[in-house]
Parts: C-alpha cells; structure tokens; sequence
C-alpha cells in the first residue's frame, strides 16, 4: 500500500512539473503556433487557387432493325437495349482516353490547365465521367471541352460510316430488284411465252387430227389408226407443257412475292433507319458543372491544421528544451 501511494505521489509530482514547465515557456508556445499558422495563411493565400469543371458525357447510339442486325453491326459497338447499339466501349473509350489527355502530359510542366481523371461511373456502360483541373473555371471548361470534341468527333465518324454502309446496302437491294424484274422476269416470261406457243400450235395440231380421225374412221381405219398414234403422241407432249408453265408461273409468282417483296421491305426497313432520329452522337448531359469556390486548396483545413500541429511540436520543444537544460545543470552540479 505504501509502496502504489508513493508511486502516485511520484505521479502527481510529475504530471505537475509538466504542467509547470509548460506554464513557464507558455509565451514560446504562443509565439511558435502563431508562426506555424501564420505560415500557413500565407501559404494558402499565396498559393494560386485551382478550380474543378466536370460533365458526365452520354455514349451516342443508333438504332438498329433486330432482324438486320448483323449486317448493321459496329465492332467498337455494345447492345444498349433491343434496338439500340453504342458507339463504343465506354471502358475501352475511358482507357483511350487517359493514355491521350491524362498519360501523355504527365511530365509536361507549367500547364495552366489539365484532365485530372476520365472514370466510367458506377453500374454504368453508357457514361464517362470528365474532370479538368485549372486557375479558372473557363481554362478548366475549355479544357474539358476538348476531350467531348474529340469523342464527338471520333463518334460521328462511326456514325458517318455506318450511314455510309446503309446508303450502300440499299443501292445493292434496288440492284437486285431491278435485276429480277428486267432478267430473271424477264427470262421466265419468254420462256412461258415460248411455252404456250407451242402448246398453242400441239392444241391446234390435236384438234385437226380429232377431226381427220372423225371423218376418215369408216372409209379409211388404217389411217384412223395412225392418227390415233398421233393423237397420242401430241398428248405426250402437251402434258409435259402444261405442267412446265403451271411451274414456270409458280417460280414467277415466287419471285416476286418473296424474291422482291422481301428486298423491297428490306430496303424500306433501311431507308426507316436512315431517318436523323436514329442517330444520336455523344453529348454532355445537362451541362459542365463548376463551382465558384477553388477545390484547392482547402484553406480551413490547413489553417486549422497547421495550428494543431504547431501547437503539438510547441509543446514538444518546450519538453525537449527543458531535458537538455536539465542534463547541463546535472552536468554542473557534479563538477562543481
């Protein structure tokens, strides 16, 4: 008992002569923090101010015919919703785009302005976010700017291109339809024409033997019989006729309703999709936001920082001044 009482009074002793020691070099503690968070101030007063423009940029799309997809198809694209194709990868655009804006002026020093960071936002596929960091808002905005020109530009390109291939697809359509109906309608058409001429001419031909055969039955048999093998071998032939132009108006009629019914509705379907309402380019959403306020430095924050801090290394100093002079003075009284 007697030794922990002594050990507390050993205690008390010393947490007082701390509170003595700082007591007694309080004006140093004063006059240290008042430097430090004086420095500071200045600092953050001197220090030019830097200001933060952002835009979330929506990834253009076009719309697309489901059932024509794959001749509609972009390499660079991603399905955005049944009908809808992106322009492109919003995480490959996000990787182009730093290795362009952000990689590529690293080391180059005395930029008044620069892209601080190009993300793709949370659960999204469609978006990418765009910081600027500049001394102004209107050097960070133009900035910025520069990187939605540029991926408007490159996205208009693709859109360019894909109307370009729709432009193309229904000049081949028409090509195919014309070439059914001045060629292969053509063709059938002679061919049936041919066909029915000759059936025409076997028809006339049977009705004069049918008539031979009527008149000369009794007078002449054997020539009634010839005829009749005549008869029969006209019969062998328009059989085969007839059904070689039901079969030829058949494959006519197929050819033009699914042959160029279906291109016509092809190319009308593509013509739809030319329409400008399908194509949408990338574009800010809303508009590129800014703030009035710079986002560095953060003034309070180091002020009241600094403060903490000089006053923390005050009382440090005070502390180690005072065990330096306490080793002299022992240093003293045992050579004296």
């Amino acid at each position: 008992m007697n030794e922990s009482r002594r050990y507390i009074e050993e205690d008390e002793i010393d947490l007082v002569e701390l509170f003595r020691t700082i007591l007694k070099r309080k004006w140093f503690i004063v006059i240290f923090t008042c430097i430090v968070t004086l420095g500071a101030i200045i600092f953050v007063y001197i220090k030019i101010p830097v200001y933060e423009a952002k835009a979330l940029v929506e990834i253009g799309s076009y719309k697309t015919d489901n059932s024509n997809s794959n001749s509609n198809s972009n390499s660079n694209s991603n399905s955005n919703s049944n009908s809808n194709l992106l322009l492109d990868n919003a995480t490959q655009l996000s990787k182009k785009l730093n290795v362009i804006f952000i990689d590529a002026f690293k080391n180059e020093k005395d930029k008044k302005a620069s892209i601080s960071s190009i993300d793709i936002p949370k659960r999204s596929n469609n978006f990418v976010e765009i910081k600027a960091e500049s001394i102004s808002n209107e050097l960070a905005i133009e900035e910025l700017q520069k990187v939605v020109s540029y991926i408007q530009d490159k996205h208009k390109r693709v859109l360019e291109d894909i109307k370009k291939n729709r432009e193309l697809e229904i000049n081949n359509i028409t090509k195919q339809i014309k070439n059914i109906k001045t060629k292969e309608l053509g063709f059938l058409d002679e061919e049936i024409n041919l066909a029915k001429t000759n059936l025409d001419s076997y028809k006339r031909d049977l009705s004069e033997i049918k008539k031979e055969i009527k008149s000369q039955k009794k007078e002449n048999p054997t020539f009634a019989a010839l005829s009749l093998m005549e008869k029969r071998d006209l019969n062998a032939q328009i059989r085969p006729l007839e059904k070689s132009i039901i079969e030829l108006k058949s494959k006519k009629n197929k050819l033009l309703t699914t042959g160029v019914n279906t291109l016509i509705e092809k190319k009308n379907k593509i013509q739809l999709m030319l329409q400008p309402y399908n194509y949408r380019n990338s574009e800010v959403v809303g508009k590129i936001i800014t703030n009035d306020y710079p986002i560095k430095p953060k003034k309070k924050l180091i002020v009241v920082v600094a403060f903490v801090t000089g006053f923390i290394l005050s009382i440090f100093l005070v502390f180690f001044i005072e065990f330096v002079q306490n080793i002299k003075r022992k240093e003293n009284d045992e050579t004296h």
